[in-house]
């Protein structure tokens, strides 16, 4: 018999204070804390990547920021467990410090970070793109795996979301969000249906006024449908889907033989690559304004609520 992970009450648990179930994808250079602020105002949970910010104090401040506004309501931090990420260790001290809710893993085995983060009450995700990385995360004691489908923005997934969710299935029990181009609050019941828990959102939130993107971005954004999507490798040395307008713009010509693989370590080509050329996943074509968060997410939830009346 296949041994099965993941607790089956903990997605109710979460979804309980949350007004709509999603979680705003933590987005390199675009999520800060008036993004993460405004989705907790909203019920959804907001993420912010550690490495936004250029040094750790910098991102102890953010933490700060974030707990004063929000009083006690669900916020996630994405750090890069990849062993070419050199501030790791200081990160998630600081994470510890301020008990951050939930940790999205990406890039990387979370077993590293699993213990301290239970150790304070926290709960750890997992992002994952396919059926073994999966089961690695799950063997690895995550509370929570993130599905990265075809269609997600930036680093992305390649399987089909149907069969990603009914494989993780086969050995997992516990909350799974699914990613890759839920641009609709239909699409969040969609997922439902299909057997995940959560949503996983990121492009609408690029345009949203409180995020860190720039207005050259968010108008490329509403400009764009889904055949101006590239899928490449070249910027960050992992699969990415990327603006095509911004590859055009920018003349990035990246390094192959220096981009052969993710590498943290390459820090100011990895930050030029991500403020030059910008990402959105196939659902670009659903962003057709800019707008404030909160007016997002109420139409998401309008739209959401009536799929699930029909």
């Amino acid at each position: 018999m296949t041994n099965r992970f993941g607790d089956p009450t903990l997605a109710s648990r979460m979804r309980e204070n949350l007004a709509l179930p999603v979680i705003a994808a933590p987005m390199f250079l675009v999520s800060g804390p008036d993004l993460v602020i405004a989705a907790a105002r909203a019920g959804i949970i907001g993420a912010i990547p550690a490495l936004n910010q250029r040094t750790t104090e910098g991102f102890a401040s953010w933490l700060e920021q974030i707990k004063h506004a929000i009083a006690g309501a669900a916020y996630a931090v994405n750090l890069i467990v990849h062993d070419s990420n050199r501030r790791l260790e200081a990160d998630l001290d600081v994470t510890a410090y301020h008990q951050a809710p939930l940790i999205i893993a990406s890039i990387g085995s979370p077993g590293p970070v699993v213990a301290r983060v239970r150790a304070y009450g926290g709960r750890v995700f997992s992002d994952v793109a396919s059926i073994r990385h999966a089961r690695r995360a799950a063997e690895a004691g995550v509370d929570g795996l993130i599905l990265l489908c075809a269609g997600a923005g930036g680093n992305t997934g390649w399987l089909n979301p149907f069969a990603f969710v009914a494989e993780v299935r086969k050995f997992w029990d516990g909350p799974l969000a699914l990613a890759g181009a839920i641009s609709r609050g239909s699409y969040v019941h969609l997922a439902e249906e299909m057997g995940a828990d959560l949503a996983f959102v990121g492009t609408p939130f690029i345009a949203a006024r409180e995020s860190l993107a720039p207005d050259a971005y968010r108008s490329m954004l509403v400009e764009s449908g889904a055949d101006d999507i590239v899928l490449t490798a070249e910027v960050t040395g992992i699969p990415a889907n990327m603006l095509r307008r911004s590859l055009e713009k920018s003349g990035y010509v990246p390094k192959k033989s220096a981009l052969t693989r993710f590498d943290l370590s390459a820090e100011i080509e990895t930050l030029r690559a991500w403020r030059d050329i910008w990402s959105a996943g196939h659902g670009v074509g659903d962003v057709t304004a800019i707008e404030n968060l909160a007016d997002i997410v109420a139409r998401f939830s309008t739209d959401y609520h009536q799929a699930r009346l029909r």
